[in-house]
């Protein structure tokens, strides 16, 4: 099957930055076959003109909890909503189904604003793996390894045993990448940490991990003389498996151990914020040359799904931060949310438009009223544009989305579905009305 994309502004993301306007892409075999901007192929099997709209690398959101929809707008502005409320709801009405139907509605929700691959941390994984699969997005799900009572997983050790069985299903898969995924360093016990560790070892795969994120974290650490980033180095873990998550208050002494080490960072701007948190120093982890990406959290945590938020955010507020508005121009931000998330999971064949490449790719069109005029095509990217701009999207060389539209299945079904297993959760959920 050979798609042809044509009538498009192509940022390839390359090492050169190039762009191709009045350009077209050839899909082949799932894969990026040719582009260029003379000389157009007539021997393909579809054409689809772009109107003129930015195309470019499908956008990777590095860190998510994707079920969690049913729990958006709860707590909002509720202080320590993960152990006042979150935990203990999740203990006591998450279920399998909701897992289930919880990724399959976030799959669509990201497809819908261009994002192509996700890293996910939650329960029931397997069911979640399943869901995404289905609904054609790339993903490196992982179970959530914690020591305490949790769905799906009573102690570390079923949780463990739940992740053995998610790497061993899904070895080899091209659209399934099972990761390791224990909670944080304050919510797993040192023995699970170095067990997960191991089985990243083994199975070659990424560990991520909530690190550097709370007050009440640091606090701890310091008390010992540590930060979670020694304290994970001392366990083995920071090295070329970790992927970790928010590190908002990172020291110069952890960027530099992280660098040397080889690890990875995810940086998740909206919820980063929205919770008061802090700004993460990424300057100088940019500097130190460590790979990194932008996650959106959970539907909890950043309400949306989409990476236009985060790289909107991301610039605001580290710009602000550090007084510097010539601070990771726009053509940067939307690298990192294409290459540098595809390099921070570890995707080698990913995240830019050249031959060979993953056929994972979106189109912007520019016919939006705040689309116009569009000098800087970046600047639109990050700046202008939303999720309602998003007219195309291909995983994989098939088409998810065409003309702004799920092709494979309806949201309003999908959200139908979701809402008929939610009462239970709904009533649970009542005890904490004061709060929520």
């Amino acid at each position: 099957m050979k798609t042809l994309l044509k009538n498009a502004w192509i940022l390839t993301m390359d090492d050169l930055y190039t762009e191709i306007r009045d350009g077209w892409l050839m899909v082949e075999n799932g894969k990026v076959a040719a582009l260029g901007k003379d000389n157009v192929p007539t021997d393909v099997d579809e054409t689809i003109d772009c109107g003129g709209g930015l195309l470019l690398p499908g956008f990777v959101n590095a860190h998510c909890h994707a079920s969690m929809i049913p729990f958006r707008t709860m707590g909002d502005d509720c202080p320590d909503r993960l152990r006042r409320f979150l935990f203990p709801l999740e203990q006591e009405a998450w279920t399998e189904r909701l897992s289930d139907l919880g990724a399959r509605y976030a799959a669509a929700e990201m497809l819908l604003a261009g994002v192509t691959t996700v890293a996910d941390m939650y329960y029931y994984e397997d069911r979640v793996a399943e869901a995404f699969a289905e609904m054609g997005i790339r993903s490196f799900p992982g179970e959530t390894v914690i020591s305490q009572k949790a769905p799906g997983s009573d102690t570390p050790a079923i949780a463990l045993r739940r992740s053995r069985d998610l790497l061993e299903k899904w070895a080899g898969s091209e659209w399934v990448h099972p990761i390791l995924a224990p909670h944080g360093t304050t919510t797993v016990d040192p023995e699970a940490l170095a067990e997960c560790q191991q089985l990243a070892e083994t199975y070659q795969t990424l560990l991520t991990i909530h690190a550097c994120e709370m007050d009440y974290e640091m606090q701890l650490f310091r008390g010992k003389g540590q930060t979670p980033i020694t304290y994970l180095d001392s366990l083995g873990l920071c090295g070329p498996h970790l992927l970790a998550v928010h590190c908002i208050h990172l020291s110069q002494e952890d960027i530099a151990l992280m660098a040397q080490k080889g690890a990875r960072i995810c940086t998740c701007p909206g919820s980063n914020t929205k919770a008061g948190k802090g700004v993460a120093p990424i300057r100088e982890v940019a500097a130190a040359g460590i790979p990194f990406g932008f996650g959106t959290d959970g539907p909890s945590s950043g309400n949306t799904l989409n990476l236009f938020d985060q790289m909107r955010l991301f610039a605001v507020s580290q710009k602000t931060a550090c007084h510097d508005r010539s601070l990771f121009p726009a053509r940067e931000i939307v690298r990192i949310a294409t290459r540098g998330g595809a390099e921070a999971l570890g995707m080698t064949n990913a995240g830019q438009l050249s031959p060979g490449c993953l056929a994972d790719l979106l189109v912007v069109s520019l016919e939006g009223s705040s689309m116009f005029p569009v000098y800087n095509p970046y600047s639109a990217l990050v700046y202008s544009a939303g999720a309602g701009n998003v007219s195309l999207v291909m995983t994989g060389g098939q088409i998810r989305v065409r003309n702004g539209q799920l092709t494979a299945c309806e949201i309003c079904d999908l959200r139908s579905e979701l809402m008929k297993e939610m009462p239970s959760f709904q009533r649970a959920a009542e005890k904490y009305a004061d709060i929520i």
